[in-house]
C-alpha cells in the first residue's frame, strides 16, 4: 500500500494472467538468463555466450533449410504452450494461500523447502509427462535428487506426507492471490485489502 502509484499499477499488470501467462513465456525465453549476473565468473560467461550463439545459429539454419514461416509455425506454438504451462507449473507451486516467506534472520532452509513449495498432485499421466516436477518440496529440500527418484523420496520420507497439497482443481485458486499478508501470513487476494486496512486501524485506535 505504500508503494509509489506507478508500481502498484506495474505490479497489477505483471499479475494479470493474461501478461503472466501470456507475455511470461517470451520475458522467460528472449531475456531470462540470457545475460550474466555483474560478477559473473569466465566459465559461467562462457557457457551464456555459448547457448545464446547456438540457439541462435540452430534458429539460422532451420529457417534457412525449411523457411522462416514454416519454423514459426511449428516452434511458434511449441514455444509458447510450453513455456506458459512451465510458468504456470512454478507459479502454482509456489503461490498457494499458506505458503512460507520469512525475513532474512527467520528464514529456515527445510521450511521454505518443504512449506514453501507445494506437493502438486497430478494424475499419473499428468505427473510422467511433466518430469515429477509436482514434487517440487522435494527438490527444494535436496536440488540433487534425479527427477525419476523424487515420487520414491516423497512416498518414504514420514514428514513429507503432511506438506502443502495441492490438486489441479484447487490449483486454479492460485489465480485469486496476489499479494503477500506479512501479518497474517497468508497470500491474499485485492479485494482483501481495504478489509485488512480498515481492521488494523481499528485495532491501532482501540
Amino acid at each position: 500500500m505504500s508503494a509509489p502509484l506507478w508500481r502498484r499499477m506495474a505490479y497489477r499488470i505483471y499479475r494479470n494472467p493474461f501478461v503472466l501467462f501470456g507475455l511470461g513465456p517470451i520475458y522467460a525465453f528472449l531475456l531470462s538468463n540470457r545475460f550474466n549476473r555483474k560478477g559473473a565468473r569466465l566459465k559461467e560467461r562462457m557457457n551464456t555466450y555459448t547457448t545464446n550463439i547456438s540457439i541462435v545459429a540452430l534458429a539460422g539454419l532451420l529457417c534457412w533449410a525449411i523457411g522462416w514461416e514454416s519454423f514459426l509455425l511449428v516452434q511458434g506454438p511449441i514455444f509458447f504452450i510450453s513455456g506458459s504451462i512451465g510458468i504456470w507449473l512454478f507459479y502454482v507451486q509456489h503461490t498457494f494461500e499458506d505458503s512460507y516467506f520469512e525475513e532474512n534472520e527467520d528464514w529456515d532452509y527445510v521450511k521454505a523447502a518443504v512449506e514453501g513449495s507445494s506437493f502438486y498432485k497430478l494424475p499419473k499421466l499428468l505427473q510422467w509427462l511433466t518430469g515429477n516436477i509436482g514434487y517440487h518440496h522435494v527438490h527444494h529440500l535436496s536440488p540433487s535428487v534425479p527427477n525419476y527418484k523424487l515420487e520414491a523420496v516423497h512416498n518414504n520420507t514420514l514428514p513429507l506426507q503432511n506438506v502443502p497439497t495441492i490438486t489441479l482443481a484447487t490449483s486454479l485458486r492460485s489465480l485469486q492471490f496476489r499479494l503477500w499478508d506479512e501479518q497474517s501470513k497468508k497470500f491474499v487476494m485485492y479485494r482483501d485489502l481495504k478489509s485488512f486496512s480498515k481492521e488494523r486501524v481499528s485495532k491501532a485506535q482501540s
